[in-house]
């Protein structure tokens, strides 16, 4: 048996897809927004923290 057979007898299974979808696309547009508001001087300092004698 196939299983995709499997999937189909679970009761509300279609929700799955939908719902992880909404988290990676919620995710996303979270990581954009702090990519672009964050202060240049702190992404400089995050760039240093490897280099960083400390």
């Amino acid at each position: 048996m196939k299983f995709s057979t499997y999937l189909e007898q679970i009761t509300g299974v279609s929700i799955y897809p939908l719902i992880s979808l909404v988290l990676f696309v919620a995710f996303f547009v979270l990581i954009t927004y702090w990519m672009y508001s964050i202060d240049k001087n702190e992404i400089e300092r995050i760039e240093r923290l490897p280099l960083d004698d400390k």
